[in-house]
């Protein structure tokens, strides 16, 4: 915890960059608490949710390639700034939504939120290592990491418990705000020289009218790094089942245990709690463990989420619903927590986009697949049996990583994450 504190009152670009997290990511449960609930309050059916995931995962996975593009080859901070102010206005559109019977403008709004939400997504793991030290490094990734799902924790009991208090209208409202207050603090960034513009060579005309072939250097260099194409399969792999578990969260909190926006709130609550717990978890562990231990931590990690999950999905008691579903995603906030760690050590800065927006891409396109699957099953099959089936999918992730480690498949890549070049600014801005 001292490590935390001292990251972010020394290091002013990574506290702003914090401070703007916090509140966007707040903003974004409230958000999401107050659309599933709306959509399955309107229909009482798990398929519209499950419309409103493909709405969302289908431009994610659309925009990816270009979102990558972009961020490698544009000032990555302008960028995140763009993103933010295009997600304010969306956000404030959700208004309309609201006591209407019919849904489509919820998919259309949904779509156009996941959009723009790449270009900072990926662009704020991109600059990560640009605004830390590398002494800094593992710390400010376990930060940024338990935050997501600590604001995860708190934006659902609080989103929960505000629609029901307030309405859908609020919820929508300080999401629109929430995104303003990000920008602000994006905008004060600052690093010295060429900034938050990646280096890059010379592009020639071709390549300038034609983004596809740098996108394409970028999964060239993914597949020239075993682990980092095994990171690539273990996305995929817990996608299979994490998908339609985006779904049932919003089913077993409205129609399995009947408990309304503050059901849902309370579960997707509890799964940030757990995933503030492994995330502080991996923090403690991460670098003390060597790279082969790293491994074998995985494996764990996936079994251990998977049968949680399984668990989860058949209690009768909602409160042990609760621990399992907490216990299921701290497996998640380890496992997450070291492969980010992984990840930001090895990657140069040039291809970074590339690299985080394709890994992005790459679990929006599965779980939109698996979403598509769980909302048509739920017109058939009872909820607890499909998080049964989610739950042994997301598993499958141990099995593919033990025999790739147990194999030889997993060598330790060179740590090219850091360049020279990066050195933090701590102070302000100067002329």
């Amino acid at each position: 915890m001292t490590a935390f504190v001292s990251l972010l009152r020394d290091n002013r670009n990574y506290r702003n960059t914090w401070m703007g997290q916090v509140v966007s990511e707040v903003g974004d449960h409230f958000n999401n608490v107050a659309v599933f609930s709306l959509a399955v309050a309107t229909t009482r059916s798990g398929l519209v949710v499950s419309g409103v995931m493909l709405s969302r995962a289908i431009p994610a996975m659309l925009i990816g390639p270009l979102a990558g593009v972009v961020l490698d080859r544009f000032d990555r901070k302008r960028v995140m700034i763009a993103s933010d102010l295009i997600r304010a206005v969306v956000a404030m559109l959700f208004i309309l939504t609201v006591n209407r019977q019919e849904t489509w403008l919820l998919y259309v709004l949904s779509g156009l939120l996941m959009v723009a939400s790449p270009f900072f997504t990926s662009g704020r793991a991109s600059i990560l290592p640009a605004i830390a030290t590398s002494e800094e490094l593992h710390t400010a990734n376990a930060l940024t990491q338990t935050t997501n799902w600590t604001t995860l924790a708190v934006g659902a009991f609080l989103g929960g418990a505000s629609v029901a208090a307030f309405g859908y209208k609020w919820a929508f409202f300080g999401n629109s705000l929430s995104f303003v207050f990000s920008a602000i603090c994006i905008s004060r960034l600052f690093l010295p020289g060429r900034g938050f513009r990646p280096p890059r060579r010379s592009l020639t005309e071709a390549e300038v009218v034609r983004p596809w072939h740098e996108y394409v250097e970028g999964l060239r260099y993914m597949r020239s790094v075993p682990l980092i194409l095994g990171l690539l399969a273990v996305n995929i792999g817990w996608a299979t089942g994490g998908g339609a578990a985006q779904i049932l969260f919003s089913v077993f909190g409205e129609l399995v245990f009947n408990r309304g926006p503050a059901g849902l709130g309370m579960i997707q609550g509890c799964a940030g709690v757990g995933l503030v717990c492994g995330g502080v978890m991996a923090y403690t562990i991460g670098k003390r463990l060597s790279f082969t231990n790293y491994k074998r931590a995985i494996v764990l990690c996936y079994i251990v989420h998977g049968g949680s999950y399984i668990l989860f999905s058949q209690m009768r008691i909602f409160g042990w619903a609760l621990v399992f579903i907490g216990l299921s995603r701290a497996a998640v906030g380890v496992s997450s927590t070291m492969n980010m760690w992984q990840l930001l050590r090895v990657v140069p800065d040039g291809l970074r986009g590339r690299v985080f927006a394709t890994m992005e891409s790459t679990q929006w396109s599965v779980m939109m697949m698996s979403m598509m699957a769980a909302g048509i099953a739920s017109q058939y099959w009872d909820p607890r049996t499909i998080g049964a089936i989610a739950g042994v999918l997301s598993s499958t992730t141990a099995i593919f990583w033990g025999w790739a480690h147990w194999t030889g498949r997993l060598p330790e890549p060179a740590r090219e994450g850091v360049d020279p070049e990066e050195i933090e600014v701590h102070g302000e801005p100067t002329a």
